[in-house]
């Protein structure tokens, strides 16, 4: 249901207890007492059987003596009076509940939603600590202490945290938007909450503390839509590994890890930290320092041995200090005294009078790609707060470039108040500083890998379907999941990825030589059996084998050492393949299974038979593009061996990235495929290739596109179109396509765009742009008409998008085409597509608002079938009409709009 009634959950005019009463030890007594001291405005009753007034407060018997239905109630009584009164209140009009009540079974909380749901009634909990809203006195929570009004939201899945928290909190002065327990999460998750304060304006950050997710396709949704607005920062309980021994692979036996936990995090934009303190330094850092430097830092300080300490962190946390050139020394030469540091921490010594600080932030004040940590220890000199008062112009200079640590307590605290008032982010220590700015870097890292929107196809290389799918349907038909070594090869061949050869042969040792004769020696023996995973650990693989004497010999005794090892094993024969001899080559591990929750992920790292021990891995959550996989093989350590080093070449990234863009795509196209290993993957400068593939299928089809977490770009619905004699594109847009988007409003004509609401002369800016192009095809939806330019270029001619509320209920549309294309029918083309696109995604109706002097639009708008009312949103009637299209008509059901 997601947001629906959300707004009376957290913003009632009037609040129910059921369950108050006078006992202090009571929850619904706690719940009573919190209200009232909390300060709401609105109107409170108390509803209890026993008691007749509260303090003075009548009390009613129950849901029908109240004198209106409340917006919001609260349930503290039995569990087995919940499901009645969930009916009663829905009956009577009330929106949202919040079920304090615990000890629900599973029946019971299916027949609470079941009843909730005739009347579209919101449930927080059950088993829920409750909420506050402390800027509307709002505390609706049997938690022991209120909390200070701010704009941070704290959403927790765990009740003993959220009242430890709130003490932790209000002892540090931090404030609070939103501070709300989910509990069993029966229905307002993690999803809802995230699509709510997304667009919350009084919410600066979101902070979320979550021990599981459950609908993964709602929570990526909510959570790449809300980190495109604001930060969200994660803590997730349960780092520990959690993979499946029965695996069939090294990635499969990840599935359900905490690994692919931050994979998800990494693609949705937000950024995970470990502890419950960082929640508060990350908000701290990405909500004041957000579109400040993060490439390196410069340590700015009167003491070296805080510079020392901030230089040790960023070293243990990979953080890279600024190199100071030649230029950016001189500078700093001219200004600061002889004995200086002379490098990066920059120490301008303790003596240091207040106009010293000015010079030396000055002199830094070129290098604006990275970021300058100013770190100051009171002395005797001049006071910390003179020192931060004539700072402050250049502190606060956008972009922001200064990160503030003022090491002490009292003697600091009117400086560190000051920066603090003017926005600039301070951290208490050195280390805290470091830390906190490696959380902005990996939050930048996250948040590119959000505008990515790879389509479900993307490889370089077309696969051959038909032949894949041969290939499972066989191993399937004959009540297998396990692809043998030659059968994993082929599919993979299929698939457009490079595979070494490979010869199958019966058991015998005659049968080995004569392929191998063929093939060419030094050759590579393996045993073939459909029982047998993992080759090497019961001698099933002999590598370098040099002629065919060694061969015989190979042969004969890995027969025998499986039938002593597996003696339940049916063994089919050997496969012989070339020994590939790559200099400098790397040997790597791809590979992709299917997670419980988020679906298909892939995995990259350094492969080999150590490949556990190394641990030497990351992962992704599909569809991949090239610079989705690229950003996934520097997460790994062995990225920095591919680079090349000394006498060694670096290797053929780009090469490494397409098997990884390929693997991407066989998960979208096959959905049977469950686990997949090529481990090795040799790589070195000259190209990758496949020495062996271990994969297994599943009837069940885990995998396939519609198993994404992530949607991919629907490349389905673009189509070609012949408009004026020459063929034009209607497609979904691409983050890509932001040039030449670019260029289409540069093109429309001044009044063209004063007769849209949905467009302005600021959305040719990067930032708008980049929120026109790079959208959540599960939330909105924009097609564009194009033709191809000369040469291999391409224009836009019109557009028309759709944002889609998170319940699929309601979609607002703006359309607009190029000033000279006016009257051209590309409009109602847009419009016809956008149609029929939401009326096969089930949402049920189209609005728009439309200057009452556009004409044009509304003559259009009616022939497709809209409804011309006032605008409900335009109580003083500034010239706006609100149109309407029900697009779920009881009508014939192939009536086409227009």
């Amino acid at each position: 249901m997601s947001i629906r009634h959300l707004d009376t959950l957290f913003h009632p005019a009037s609040v129910a207890v059921f369950g108050a009463s006078e006992r202090s030890a009571s929850v619904g007594g706690t719940v009573w007492r919190n209200l009232l001291a909390g300060g709401f405005k609105g109107t409170l009753y108390p509803v209890n059987l026993k008691h007749t007034t509260l303090g003075g407060v009548e009390v009613y018997r129950n849901v029908a003596a109240l004198p209106e239905a409340p917006d919001l109630a609260v349930i503290c009584t039995p569990a087995h009076t919940v499901v009645s009164l969930i009916t009663e209140l829905g009956a009577r009009g009330t929106r949202a509940v919040i079920v304090v009540t615990a000890g629900l079974d599973k029946a019971t909380k299916q027949a609470m939603l079941d009843a909730a749901r005739v009347h579209t009634l919101r449930v927080l909990g059950p088993n829920c600590i409750g909420l506050l809203v402390p800027h509307l006195g709002l505390n609706a929570s049997f938690a022991h202490i209120g909390a200070l009004p701010g704009d941070l939201a704290f959403v927790s899945q765990s009740g003993a945290l959220v009242t430890a928290m709130l003490d932790w909190a209000a002892s540090r002065g931090i404030g609070f938007s939103h501070f709300v327990s989910l509990g069993e999460r029966a229905d307002v998750d993690f999803g809802d909450m995230l699509d709510f304060l997304g667009s919350d304006p009084a919410t600066r950050a979101i902070l979320l503390y979550i021990e599981s997710v459950d609908e993964s396709h709602k929570f990526m949704s909510a959570a790449r839509a809300a980190a495109r607005n604001k930060p969200v920062i994660v803590v997730k309980a349960g780092r520990s590994s959690a993979g499946q021994a029965a695996a069939a692979s090294h990635t499969g036996a990840l599935a359900g890890s905490d690994a692919v936990f931050d994979a998800a995090i990494a693609r949705s934009g937000m950024l995970r930290v470990l502890t419950l303190p960082d929640l508060f330094l990350a908000a701290e850092t990405l909500s004041r320092f957000r579109d400040g430097p993060s490439g390196a830092l410069t340590v700015l300080t009167n003491g070296g041995g805080a510079g020392v300490l901030a230089a040790d962190e960023a070293s243990t946390l990979g953080v890279p200090l600024a190199q100071l050139d030649d230029a950016m020394l001189a500078r700093l030469d001219a200004v600061l005294p002889a004995n200086w540091s002379h490098g990066n921490p920059v120490d301008i010594i303790g003596d240091a009078p207040a106009e010293r600080y000015v010079a030396a932030l000055e002199a830094l004040s070129n290098d604006t790609e990275n970021a300058v940590l100013f770190i100051h220890a009171p002395t005797a000199i001049v006071p910390s707060a003179q020192i931060a008062q004539i700072m402050l112009p250049q502190v606060t200079t956008e972009p922001r470039r200064v990160l503030g640590c003022w090491l002490g307590d009292g003697a600091v605290a009117q400086a560190r108040q000051t920066f603090r008032d003017a926005g600039v982010p301070d951290y208490n220590t050195p280390e805290d500083a470091v830390r906190a700015f490696s959380f902005l870097r990996t939050y930048r890292m996250h948040q590119v890998e959000l505008l990515q929107t790879p389509p479900a196809r993307s490889a370089a290389h077309s696969p051959d379907l038909p032949a894949i799918r041969a290939i499972v349907g066989a191993v399937l038909a004959d009540g297998r999941e396990l692809l043998t070594e030659p059968e994993a090869k082929a599919l993979l061949a299929a698939a457009g990825l490079p595979v070494v050869p490979t010869r199958v042969v019966g058991a015998s040792a005659d049968a080995a030589q004569a392929a191998a004769d063929a093939l060419g020696y030094p050759v590579v023996v393996k045993i073939l059996s459909h029982a047998i995973s993992h080759k090497s650990d019961v001698g099933g693989v002999r590598l370098n084998i040099g002629n065919a004497s060694e061969l015989r010999e190979v042969c004969t005794s890995m027969l025998a050492r499986v039938r002593e090892l597996r003696p339940d094993a049916d063994v089919q024969g050997f496969t012989v393949q070339p020994m590939v001899r790559k200099q400098h080559a790397h040997e790597l591990i791809i590979g992709a299974s299917v997670d419980p929750v988020f679906g298909p992920v892939i995995l990259f790292g350094a492969g080999g038979t150590a490949v556990e021990v190394l641990a030497d891995r990351a992962l992704s959550l599909p569809p991949l593009n090239t610079p989705l996989a690229l950003a996934q093989i520097q997460r790994t350590r062995i990225a920095k061996l591919l680079q090349g080093y000394r006498d060694e070449p670096a290797a053929d990234i780009d090469a490494i990235a397409q098997v990884l863009v390929s693997v991407s795509q066989l998960l979208a196209d096959v959905p049977e495929l469950a686990e997949l290993d090529i481990n090795p993957l040799l790589a070195n400068h000259e190209g990758a290739v496949a020495l062996d593939a271990r994969l297994r299928v599943s009837a069940k089809k885990p995998a396939g596109a519609a198993n994404f977490a992530i949607q991919p770009y629907p490349q389905h619905l673009e189509e070609s179109w012949t408009w004026r004699g020459q063929p034009v594109t209607l497609r979904p847009i691409r983050p890509e396509d932001e040039g030449q988007h670019r260029s289409f409003l540069e093109q429309l004509d001044p009044e063209d765009i004063r007769l849209r609401v949905f467009y302005s002369r600021r959305s040719i800016e990067h930032s708008e742009l980049a929120r026109l192009t790079q959208i959540d095809y599960a939330r909105e939806m924009a097609f564009i008409a194009t033709r191809h330019t000369e040469g291999n270029g391409e224009e836009t001619l019109g557009t028309v998008r759709a944002a889609v509320d998170p319940d699929n209920h309601t979609a607002e549309f703006g359309v607009i085409v190029r000033s000279d294309l006016k009257g051209s029918g590309l409009g109602r083309r847009l419009m016809e597509k956008m149609i029929l696109y939401l009326r096969a995604r089930g949402t049920q109706r189209l609005v728009g608002t439309v200057l009452r002097i556009n004409r044009g639009m509304l003559e259009l708008a009616a022939d497709l079938g809209f409804q011309e009312t006032d605008n409900p949103g335009d109580p003083d009637d500034h010239g706006t009409r609100f149109v309407s299209l029900e697009l779920q008509p009881t009508t014939r059901p192939d009536a086409r709009p227009g």
